[in-house]
């Protein structure tokens, strides 16, 4: 006959508390690990910037943190490394760029994602089959047969190849997040325009366009990230000096054939970059947020 099993309550209290203070020692593990390892990712980047408040000849000479002597000097010879040519000039080009590569996308992406969103037109799902089929392509692949194009008919060395592909609904990413977002809008509001008479044109513009606001903002702020950030494409297309951008520039301070480079101002012009991509990415940060939150990547 089995019998009913006893338990002790203070066994059961203190085994409550050996089993609480064993989480509290994994938590506490698991922090310090975890602090260890944000830490060691961390040196180089916070190296970088004390070095770059610190005189050349001293960059490499100490490995610490805090600085032996403090100075801006990295900063108003970095802004100033090629003669007449300042960073300036780099920072203007670079947002050309990005401004021109904003605008295409939000029109041109914006339109396609409309045609397939809320259109019906003959090979409507081949070609949105072939549109994401052309996100799984490397842009290695691309790179040859686009520089040899863009070489023949005399775009090297100008922004057009960075700047006409956007016009033309090159980046399909943006295309696919709007498509998502557009087939989540009432159709009824399409509708009651089409019975006042409404053109496509004028569904896109004034009712489907202002509805995907959240889709814009989130490609406007990926697409200037993307665009300031671009350092390969804009390599290969901008030779002159005074078309690089700010990524192509900084290439500038390092010289390993006559071993001059200047490290110091490389280290300060990389701090005074990051501006601008984090300005951007705090004033659209609750745009980027409600955008994502509510068509998002589904």
């Amino acid at each position: 006959m089995a019998t009913a099993k006893t338990y002790d309550p203070e066994l059961l209290q203190l085994e409550r508390r050996r089993r609480a203070n064993w989480r509290r020692i994994k938590g506490l593990g698991l922090h310090l690990v975890l602090i260890a390892l944000l830490g060691i990712m961390l040196y180089p980047v916070i190296w970088m910037v004390f070095s770059a408040l610190r005189p050349e000849a001293e960059i490499f000479g100490d490995m610490g943190f805090i600085p032996t002597n403090w100075t801006f000097e990295n900063f108003v010879r970095g802004w100033n490394l090629y003669g007449n040519l300042t960073f300036t000039q780099f920072y203007i080009n670079s947002f050309i760029i990005c401004a021109l590569a904003i605008v295409g996308n939000l029109l041109a992406c914006s339109m396609a994602a409309y045609a397939f969103a809320r259109l019906e037109f003959r090979g409507k799902w081949i070609l949105f089959g072939i549109m994401l089929g052309t996100m799984m392509l490397p842009i290695h692949v691309q790179l040859i047969p686009q520089y040899i194009f863009f070489l023949n008919i005399g775009w090297v060395n100008t922004i057009l190849p960075l700047i006409v592909p956007k016009f033309l609904a090159h980046d399909a990413f943006f295309i696919f997040l709007m498509v998502q977002f557009m087939r989540s809008l009432p159709s009824e509001l399409e509708q009651a325009a089409v019975v006042d008479g409404a053109s496509y044109w004028q569904r896109y513009w004034r009712i489907i366009l202002p509805l995907s606001m959240p889709a814009l903002a989130t490609t406007a702020v990926f697409t200037f990230i993307n665009t300031y950030n671009d350092f390969f494409s804009q390599l290969i297309y901008l030779t002159d000096t005074d078309r690089m951008t700010v990524p192509v520039a900084l290439r500038l301070f390092l010289d390993p054939s006559s071993g001059s480079s200047s490290f110091g101002g490389l280290f300060a012009m990389v701090l005074v970059s990051i501006g601008p991509v984090l300005g951007f990415f705090l004033a659209s940060q609750r745009l980027l947020t409600k955008g994502i939150a509510t068509q998002g990547f589904k």
